[in-house]
């Protein structure tokens, strides 16, 4: 039992989240250590002159969070350390498996050429201060200016200044959080979103909470009632292909969400690492609200997986805090890699990729509507990946299995799940982690197994 007792004079309402806010800020800092009983409804209630449907009501939220649970006849107990969730994508590639769980553009020998050549490039032109610094004053004003001009393809209209150059996108979607939303707060998203997002967000002490959508994206009306009813300090959104179902959010629905984050004046969180890869779609969220938005693009998904680099742009509000949090994670660009893609998008390299990738991608998207005919998947032309809601009878389990053991790896639907509410089991397959034939061989795998009866299937093993 814990010595460790709520503040009364801090309670404000609504209570019940006061009084969570204060335990869950005991648990980040260490107050509360990792299996600590806490105090019981009755006794906490009657110690802070509360009701003890109030109490109940706040260990509820802290149990919905992730920060105890409640074992019955033993009590409630601080809970910091929940199982590790698995990758979506196979850490490796076994055998003869056709690996299509991990999200990867479409990539042959001109890329490795175009790797190659930068290299070639570089080992003549390396500035000195790219090989004898590491802070980003000294190495990276030169890159932030052309960082704006690949921006501007990406629709937005930024200064230098407001521009970082990160590890990639992961380490920009990171940073973004730790800047607008502190321990225990909580941060909304899609009800199917970023597979890293969950566990992200229990390492850093965020409470996620996934909120409806559509064939649009997340609901506008779903966001003003999370606002309303809790604390939210951030919305992460995924509006451009990237996310698990493939949906292009329209400029409307970018609108009335920016519209709702400004009206309770919260953060915008927006992964966008397919960039200028997506035709005809409207311009990123944070055009619609820069005062708010942290926009995040990498090169990564739409040129070579090996240039490992990104960009975020923040608001001035949230510079400092960007800045900050960037260093001391240490999540910064590697100088030589900046070197290699501000030349690329200095010479054209990166958009001739781009272009390039678009058009492997059609030839991708023909084999999968050949393969799917008459399945209910969703894609996008410039998407990287179909999502193939399963057909009744069939578990996630269960089909990722069966697909295992006919030599095909995908990733199972449940690793982008952020809310139960609405769930339908489904499969994310990636179409550029292949060669062509072996896209149609895994392909044509799933298509029989989707097809057939998974009884009839799991008796023929």
């Amino acid at each position: 039992m814990t010595n460790w007792g709520p503040d009364i004079s801090q309670l404000s309402r609504p209570a019940y989240l006061s009084l969570a806010e204060q335990i869950a800020r005991a648990i980040q800092e260490g107050l509360l250590p990792n299996g600590t009983r806490l105090l019981p409804h009755r006794k906490l209630a009657d110690d802070l002159n509360l009701s003890v449907q109030t109490v109940s009501r706040a260990y509820d939220e802290l149990i919905r969070r992730g920060l105890i649970s409640g074992e019955i006849g033993r009590g409630s107990f601080v809970q910091t350390r929940p199982k590790e969730p698995e990758p979506p994508y196979l850490p490796e590639r076994l055998g003869e498996l056709v690996d299509l769980s991990i999200l990867k553009p479409v990539c042959e020998q001109l890329h490795l050429e175009r790797m190659r050549e930068a290299f070639g490039w570089l080992a003549e032109n390396l500035p000195s201060s790219s090989a004898l610094s590491f802070r980003p004053n000294m190495v990276f004003p030169r890159h932030r200016a052309v960082a704006a001009e690949w921006l501007a393809r990406c629709g937005l209209d930024v200064s230098p200044l407001n521009i970082n150059l990160t590890n990639g996108a992961t380490s920009g979607m990171t940073v973004a959080l730790m800047s607008v939303a502190p321990p225990g707060a909580t941060v909304a998203t899609e009800a199917i979103s970023h597979h890293t997002l969950v566990p992200l967000s229990t390492y850093l002490g965020l409470h996620l909470e996934g909120l409806p959508i559509d064939r649009d994206g997340m609901i506008p009306e779903a966001l003003d009632e999370a606002c309303r009813k809790g604390v939210i300090r951030a919305v992460f959104l995924q509006p451009s292909v990237i996310n698990p179902t493939a949906t292009l959010m329209s400029g409307e629905r970018r609108q009335a969400l920016a519209d709702v984050a400004r009206r309770h004046d919260i953060a915008i969180i927006e992964n966008d690492v397919l960039g200028p890869l997506v035709e005809g779609r409207a311009p990123p969220i944070a055009a619609y609200a820069p005062e708010r938005t942290l926009y995040v693009t990498s090169f990564t998904k739409i040129t070579v997986p090996g240039l490992r680099i990104g960009y975020l742009t923040a608001p001035d509000r949230y510079v400092a805090a960007v800045a900050n949090r960037h260093l001391v994670s240490n999540w910064m660009a590697t100088p030589s890699i900046a070197e290699i893609a501000t030349r690329w998008v200095s010479d054209g390299t990166a958009m001739e990729l781009v272009h390039w990738q678009r058009r492997a991608l059609a030839v991708r998207h023909a084999i999968a509507e050949e393969a799917f005919a008459g399945l209910p998947y969703h894609a996008h032309p410039q998407s990287l990946h179909v999502w193939l809601p399963l057909p009744e009878g069939h578990t996630e389990e269960g089909f990722v299995s069966q697909a295992r053991l006919r030599g095909v790896g995908i990733a199972p639907g449940s690793s982008f799940r952020t809310a139960e509410q609405g769930w339908h089991p489904a499969v994310r397959i990636s179409l550029g982690s292949t060669t062509e034939q072996e896209l149609r061989t895994g392909l044509g795998i799933l298509a029989s197994l989707a097809s057939g009866n998974p009884e009839a299937l799991l008796l023929a093993i």
